[in-house]
């Protein structure tokens, strides 16, 4: 089997993916101690990736969502690779959409009777007394498609008109894009690994995600907390609250139509409640502080290798190529 893994440089994009070059000779290293032929290509431009596919490779595994190019449309390589016919990992375009507007994905769950938290999309001006506002305060003001926690901090949470204002016309000017506000749910946070192995069952690692507390004394998980690597990722001990966290993840896995693997994250309300917030399907995959990988490894102990090669066993099931056409392998 041939594998090759795309991704592109980070710096281009809002959504990182796998996460950086560094992250993604991680993944390469630990394919090719499972025994395969591997190749980690950093494509910036269609002919990079027409020669991906003149190679044939068994298998593509895609680090990044889409390859920006100039003045043209972004590349996303789940339709690219379709259209070539090339096996890849991961969800397909029309998936990919859920990961890309938050906002979509907590409609459509929310269409389909799975708990989020109350929202509405907001530009500056909109609304001009709080009595107009669709959702009584506090508040908490994040961009649609930012990952990383990027455009998230103490002023996200808010209790006031004023303080409301001023947060949305900030993120506003920064993302140029409308503006998610949520019902502020005051309970803990989670973040589920799940992976869909070969034979279609689900290998799914909750855990407990803890900010630290700011200078306000709140515990915001937001882009400094995620830089700083401050927060604290604990396994959930309390039985009952586990399994209500696991089976919400798995029917918003299920109920947005993911294959191979995703990353769902969850929080509860005062109650123990829980809430849908968001889902990663091409989640962070740097060795040692990548959640998806360290919520495999707290939950059910799964070493780092062990995890990505659960994460490919889908895509290498599809896989039709059992001959690599070549024999060598390239580090980036």
């Amino acid at each position: 089997m041939y594998i090759e893994i795309i991704t592109t440089p980070n710096e281009a994009l809002k959504e990182s993916g796998f996460g950086t070059l560094k992250a993604c000779n991680s993944v390469l290293d630990a394919i090719q101690r499972m025994g395969y032929h591997a190749r980690l290509n950093v494509c910036k431009t269609k002919d990079q990736l027409r020669e991906v596919v003149k190679r044939k490779p068994g298998l593509v595994v895609l680090a990044v969502k889409y390859i920006p190019v100039k003045d043209e449309e972004d590349i996303w390589l789940a339709d690219y690779f379709a259209r070539h016919r090339i096996n890849f990992t991961g969800s397909s375009r029309d998936v990919l959409k859920f990961d890309s507007n938050k906002v979509l994905a907590k409609t459509h769950l929310k269409n389909k009777g799975i708990k989020t938290a109350n929202y509405f999309m907001a530009i500056p001006g909109e609304y001009k007394t709080e009595n107009e506002l669709p959702i009584m305060f506090p508040l908490f003001l994040k961009p649609i498609d930012a990952a990383n926690g990027n455009g998230i901090d103490d002023l996200s949470f808010v209790t006031n008109f004023a303080n409301y204002e001023s947060k949305i016309v900030s993120l506003y000017n920064t993302f140029n894009q409308p503006i998610l506000a949520e019902e502020y749910l005051e309970g803990s946070e989670f973040t589920v690994a799940v992976i869909k192995t070969s034979n279609e069952k689900l290998v799914v690692s909750a855990v407990e995600v803890i900010p630290p507390t700011s200078t306000n004394g709140l515990r915001i998980l937001g882009a400094q907390t995620k830089i700083d690597d401050s927060e604290k990722l604990i396994k959930i001990t309390d039985n009952e609250l586990k399994n209500r966290v696991t089976t919400l993840a798995i029917d918003a896995f299920n109920a947005l139509g993911v294959r191979d693997f995703a990353r769902i994250d969850i929080i509860t309300n005062k109650r123990g409640e829980c809430y849908f917030m968001e889902a990663n399907l091409v989640p962070g995959m740097t060795y040692g502080s990548s959640y998806f990988p360290q919520a495999c490894d707290i939950a059910h102990e799964l070493i780092y290798d062990k995890v990505i090669e659960l994460l490919l066993a889908g895509g290498l099931a599809r896989a039709c190529l059992t001959v690599p056409p070549i024999t060598s392998f390239t580090r980036i």
